[in-house]
């Protein structure tokens, strides 16, 4: 219906159907960067609701030097972020008790797992996990992109990122386990 060039150009200048034609377009793989960050399916809601909000009040600014949906993936990010400082999370303490071996998830469980199964412990994760998970592995984010991004230390980044990363292969392991 409408090209890239001009569906920018007539939400600059608010048009209502233009407007929603974009977040018909590109809620779905909006929603799909808030799910990672977000404890349960409300909260990615929440998060996207605000994600659009900020792409309509900014879409002014926005300038064709880069990628439209990439300038729109970093707004979602950004939200994220912001939503989980917003709530409180970042300083949250896990209470997870991690295996002291060096346990390695055999390449199969992937696949027999859905990305729906996989998410789902993605999501259960605790906060500051699973956002530097996203933001290092997901996203492509450095350590120290991050850092600057969450105001840590690199260190910290990196040690979330490990235990993240164990967490989430005891978890795959065990549901592994489970279904065979």
């Amino acid at each position: 219906m409408y090209t890239e060039k001009a569906l920018i150009q007539n939400c600059q200048r608010n048009d209502k159907k233009s407007q929603y034609f974009l977040v018909k377009k590109y809620s779905p793989m909006l929603m799909t960067i808030c799910r990672r960050y977000s404890r349960d399916q409300d909260m990615a809601q929440d998060v996207l609701q605000e994600t659009l909000i900020l792409i309509f009040a900014n879409i002014k600014y926005y300038k064709p030097t880069g990628s439209f949906e990439g300038w729109m993936k970093r707004i979602a990010v950004r939200a994220s972020l912001a939503w989980i400082r917003k709530k409180c999370y970042r300083n949250e303490i896990s209470q997870i008790d991690f295996l002291e071996t060096n346990m390695v998830v055999e390449p199969t469980i992937y696949q027999q797992l859905g990305k729906e199964q996989i998410l789902k412990h993605i999501q259960a994760l605790p906060d500051g996990y699973r956002t530097i998970f996203n933001l290092y592995i997901i996203e492509g984010y450095t350590h120290k992109e991050i850092a600057e991004l969450l105001n840590i230390s690199e260190l910290t980044s990196r040690s979330q990122l490990s235990r993240a990363r164990k967490s989430l292969q005891t978890k795959l392991r065990a549901c592994w386990e489970f279904n065979n």
